[in-house]
């Protein structure tokens, strides 16, 4: 290719300004928006054409880059460490082993990079003050040469059972507990909370929602990451967070398409195979993306899963043409960003080696590349299928082009800075955790209470046990559940403690009633089936509190109570203590059938 370097830079010059000024204009408009105006998220990928940059300004701006710095742009990499300059030793030793440089930072300027996603495992989520200062360091990083474009910076803060970032931060009910609850406002102003939040930080990608319908009880990997079973039903909650999202100046993600709500394997570990026919998955999974496009989703994540109706190659969705662009770009009409899900996944390696993955998910139509397990192997495997023609380099402008004008329809070359202190006023707000509350009131689903043991009547300061199982919280912040509702029924007028599954049996005479937390029980016998039949025996009333999966009920003896929270973190606890008293009446049905015991829609009130 002829090096036209000093015209590339004139060109890259004059186009980032003229976009700055524009992004500027668009992000002084988008802070005068009110802030639940329908009208306040971008409809332009998906959908009608919203306010844009022109393509003209874009379109120079990548004709200004070379092929290296638009290959980079295509990639959204992990990094370790809290800070993009100065991380710990041993951050700096694994970024020196995985990438060949030190820093974050450097990470950024070597590869031209596109994105960075934060991990808490990678050290990037101390606390909202840090997060706010990394982000600004690789938005400095990012600026400082080349052609300084600005990064998208991503997570999965999908809240609930998927969550990276901790408190201070606002956790909010996840997606089958906002299922549970049936109001796509809801749904709505917690997305915007949650965006409100990660902008602050710096953050302006979020992978979520999940638009999955989950159908299957024993699927490993989505369960209450899902709305629910009805996709109608899902479908409007995935509208209202990708508006809620956007609203708030986010990039939502819809993911994962074509649907991972029928699968028994994790992809994170082997390669899941949908069986759904063509027509059930037009009835079944394919509404919720739909409705997330006709939204204005910015972005969209394939799944790493084999869909032999939609393709019977056996290749993984994020590597399958006929379903990346056959299916997403030409049938619904998708216009913007495509993100692979992550490549270091084993779903997406079983069949072709990690030099190949990233070339073939290209050719099949996806924009960005995440977190490959190995950059350097991947941007040089790239780099070489343009020179070698397998790939020709307007393909890459194509993608290139759609991530700029996401960044340009966030704003991001108008104004990346973020404020330290801004996000530590922003991030765990008071009227975000009171409005965190207000929405998990509604979320907490009775199942049963045949002999009206609830509610309990907190004024009479009844003894109440609490016990089960305690598993550590999605960010390590909060909880551990059994405490965290102890402390909660104590703090309405109980006298409640919490005691360790082996000593329950033996504290449980003498109380009104003990609570026995369950987590995702499975068939047949059981630890968590035994102590429940053990507590049963011992003539204590006994509520069951199925803490994730709601499917609990129907593989546990019958209790004098049974509730569902959906998810183990605070937020929920508080609510299913504020239920258990009759502080709050129950609101939740069932977003997905119980077998055996519940159908959809189930849910009890109080007389």
């Amino acid at each position: 290719m002829p090096n036209h370097a000093s015209r590339r830079t004139l060109l890259a010059a004059a186009a980032l300004a003229a976009v700055t000024v524009a992004g500027s204009a668009s992000a002084t408009a988008g802070a005068r928006r009110v802030p639940d105006d329908p009208r306040s998220h971008d409809r332009a990928p998906g959908g009608p054409p919203g306010r844009r940059p022109e393509p003209a300004r874009l379109r120079a701006l990548v004709e200004g880059m070379s092929l290296a710095e638009k290959v980079g742009q295509l990639f959204v990499s992990r990094a370790y460490g809290h800070s993009a300059t100065d991380p710990d030793p041993a951050d700096a030793e694994r970024n020196l082993a995985l990438f060949g440089v030190r820093t974050a930072a450097e990470l950024v300027s070597r590869y031209h990079l596109g994105g960075i996603v934060y991990f808490a495992w990678a050290h990037n989520t101390r606390d909202p003050r840090q997060i706010a200062e990394l982000s600004g360091g690789l938005q400095r990083a990012a600026l400082a040469g080349g052609a300084r474009i600005p990064l998208l910076l991503s997570t999965d803060q999908e809240h609930g059972a998927v969550a990276r970032i901790g408190r201070p931060a606002t956790l909010l009910p996840g997606a089958m507990a906002l299922g549970a609850g049936g109001s796509p406002a809801d749904a709505r102003r917690a997305a915007r909370i949650a965006g409100t939040e990660l902008a602050a930080m710096g953050i302006r990608q979020d992978y979520a929602p999940v638009a999955d319908v989950n159908v299957n009880p024993a699927n490993p990997v989505i369960g209450v990451r899902s709305f629910g079973s009805d996709p109608r039903a899902v479908a409007a909650l995935v509208a209202a967070q990708v508006r809620g999202y956007q609203g708030a100046g986010v990039a939502a993600t819809a993911k994962h398409f074509p649907g991972h709500g029928d699968t028994e394997t994790d992809s994170h570990v082997g390669l899941p195979v949908m069986r759904h026919t063509r027509a059930v998955w037009e009835e079944l999974d394919e509404p919720p993306f739909r409705a997330a496009v006709e939204a204005g989703v910015d972005a969209i994540m394939t799944a790493h899963i084999v869909f032999p109706a939609l393709d019977p190659s056996g290749d993984p969705a994020t590597l399958s043409r006929p379903i990346v662009t056959g299916i997403l770009r030409e049938r619904l009409g998708f216009r913007g960003v495509v993100v692979t899900d992550a490549l270091d996944m084993a779903g997406v390696r079983q069949k072709y080696g990690d030099d190949r993955v990233p070339v073939l998910a290209l050719l099949a139509g996806c924009d960005q590349l995440l977190n490959p397990p190995d950059l350097r192997l991947a941007h040089r495997s790239v780099l070489a299928a343009v020179e070698a023609g397998e790939l020709t380099e307007p393909r890459i402008d194509a993608s290139v082009l759609r991530i700029l004008e996401l960044k340009a329809r966030r704003g991001l070359f108008g104004a990346p800075r973020v404020s330290a202190a801004g996000a530590g006023s922003v991030v765990g707000s008071p009227e975000h955790l009171a409005a965190a509350d207000a929405i998990a009131a509604g979320t907490t689903t009775l199942l049963a209470n045949p002999v009206g043991l609830l509610p309990l009547d907190a004024a009479a300061a009844p003894r109440l046990l609490v016990t089960g199982a305690d598993p550590v919280s999605p960010t390590g912040t909060t909880g551990p559940p059994a405490a965290v509702l102890a402390r909660e029924l104590t703090a309405l007028g109980c006298r409640a403690s919490a005691v360790a599954p082996e000593r329950a049996a033996a504290a449980a005479p003498g109380h009104a009633a003990v609570l026995v937390c369950t987590y995702n029980v499975p068939e047949g016998d059981s630890p968590q089936r035994a102590l429940v039949a053990e507590l049963v025996a011992s003539g204590v009333p006994v509520v069951a509190v199925a803490v994730r999966n709601p499917y609990d009920a129907a593989r546990l003896p019958a209790c004098a109570a049974e509730l569902a929270t959906y998810c183990w973190t605070d937020v929920e606890m508080r609510a299913a203590a504020r239920v258990i008293t009759g502080a709050v009446r129950p609101g939740g049905r069932l977003p997905v059938p119980v077998p055996g015991r519940y159908p959809l829609g189930h849910g009890l009130a109080y007389p």
